[in-house]
C-alpha cells in the first residue's frame, strides 16, 4: 500500500532527499535489521533472470548484500556498479561477498574485470537504489545522477525494480524530462509490485 506521510511539496526534490535522509537515520537498529532480512527473502522470490544488475546498499540504503547472494542462489549472473568518473555506470560481476572489496564512497565492488556501462543491457532485472519512489514509478536518486546516465541503455523490456523502506512508496514526486519511470517496487513489507503501467 502507499503510506500516506507527511513529505515536502511536490516540487522540491532537495527537500524530499533530506527528509528521507533524515528518517532513515532516526531508524532503529533492530527495524533496519527486521527490514534488511524482509529484502533479501523478497528478493529470494523474485522471478529470476539469466542477467540482473543489482547494488550493495550503503549509507543508511535499506537491504545488503544479501539480496544480490539472493539473485546468485537463484541461478543469475549479478552485475555490480563500479564507481569511475561521474557519468554511465560501469559494471563487474559479483561471484558472492568475499570477492568484494572497500571502494570509494564508502561502496563495496567485485574484484574482476571492469565492464563498459553498455553492459546494463544483458539484464532483464534491474534493482535500483532510490530514496522514494512514486506510484507511477517516478524515482528520487540521490543527486548525482549515475543512473540517470545508465537506465536510458537498459533493456526496454527489463524489469526496472526499485528498492524503498514501505513508506518511501509515495503518492506524488517531482518529474523531470530526462527521468526514467520504474516498472516496479521492493519493499520490506510488501514485497515486488508493479508500478504504473510500463513493461512487465
Amino acid at each position: 500500500m502507499v503510506v500516506a506521510v507527511p513529505m515536502p511539496d511536490e516540487r522540491d526534490k532537495q527537500a524530499w532527499r533530506a527528509e528521507i535522509r533524515a528518517r532513515r537515520a532516526r531508524l532503529s537498529g533492530s527495524v533496519r535489521a527486521a527490514e534488511t532480512a524482509a529484502l533479501a527473502a523478497a528478493a529470494a522470490d523474485l522471478d529470476p533472470a539469466e542477467w540482473v544488475c543489482a547494488y550493495v546498499p550503503m549509507r543508511g540504503e535499506p537491504g545488503s548484500v544479501a539480496v544480490p547472494e539472493a539473485m546468485r542462489a537463484s541461478g543469475s549472473r549479478v552485475l555490480l556498479p563500479v564507481t569511475g568518473e561521474p557519468g554511465a555506470l560501469s559494471w563487474a560481476e559479483f561471484t558472492g561477498t568475499e570477492s568484494l572489496r572497500p571502494a570509494r564512497f564508502g561502496l563495496l565492488e567485485p574484484v574482476g574485470p571492469v565492464l563498459p556501462p553498455e553492459t546494463v543491457a544483458r539484464a532483464g532485472l534491474l534493482l535500483i537504489p532510490a530514496l522514494a519512489v512514486d506510484r507511477r514509478g517516478v524515482r528520487l536518486g540521490q543527486g548525482a545522477g549515475y543512473y540517470d546516465r545508465t537506465l536510458g541503455m537498459a533493456d526496454p523490456a527489463a524489469r526496472r525494480m526499485v528498492v524503498v523502506r514501505d513508506d518511501e512508496l509515495v503518492e506524488r514526486l517531482p518529474e523531470e524530462p530526462h527521468d526514467i519511470r520504474m516498472t516496479w517496487v521492493l519493499t520490506p513489507g510488501d514485497g515486488a509490485r508493479r508500478l504504473g503501467s510500463g513493461p512487465p
